[in-house]
């Protein structure tokens, strides 16, 4: 079972890194010109689709920072290889197409969660348990599903261990005053 888990958390690992990184992206100045919200400032019912917090820059930072994820993932342990059913390129080229999957399906996952958040009401930075902790995790799968071939069990293994691997983060992350909330 260890090695199960340990499996789900380095194969999800550019999913995971993605949905960190849009908060990197914020401290690059060159990549200030794609801040451009993701719903173009568009409004549904009179309300921000997804608001500012949303952006090209975070959705690119993410699947550029997946695919390098999956690249190293790949060149430290080969048999990372062994789940993609892509096969067009090299394997490496595989896997970096695979980690950009992960992460863009992670940031399109937090997009879609965070429309469905507003409409209920939830205000931005709030948490809305458990969706914020899960919509990385099952857009990351969604995204990644043509590429990679899971079993069912491999898939909630995946989001089990990163459901709880979040909570634990954050908690850390509250510990370490980096956080108002402990989730």
């Amino acid at each position: 079972m260890f090695s199960d888990i340990m499996f789900a958390l380095w194969f999800f690992l550019p999913a995971g890194i993605a949905n960190a990184s849009p908060v990197f992206a914020n401290k690059i100045p060159i990549l200030n010109k794609f801040k451009t919200p993701v719903d173009f400032g568009k409004k549904y019912k009179g309300q921000r689709i997804l608001g500012n917090n949303k952006t090209w820059r975070g959705i690119l930072f993410g699947a550029f920072a997946g695919g390098i994820t999956g690249l190293i993932t790949y060149f430290i342990y080969p048999e990372s290889i062994t789940y993609v059913s892509l096969s067009m390129f090299s394997p490496a080229l595989d896997m970096f197409v695979v980690g950009a999957s992960l992460g863009t399906g992670a940031l399109v996952g937090d997009s879609i969660e965070s429309f469905f958040k507003r409409r209920v009401g939830v205000k931005p930075g709030e948490s809305w348990f458990p969706f914020d902790q899960t919509d990385y995790i099952i857009g990351g799968l969604i995204f990644a599903t043509p590429f990679v071939t899971l079993t069912l069990r491999t898939n909630l293994l995946i989001f089990v261990t990163w459901f709880c691997a979040h909570l634990f983060w954050s908690y850390i992350g509250f510990l370490l005053k980096l956080k108002d909330k402990p989730i």
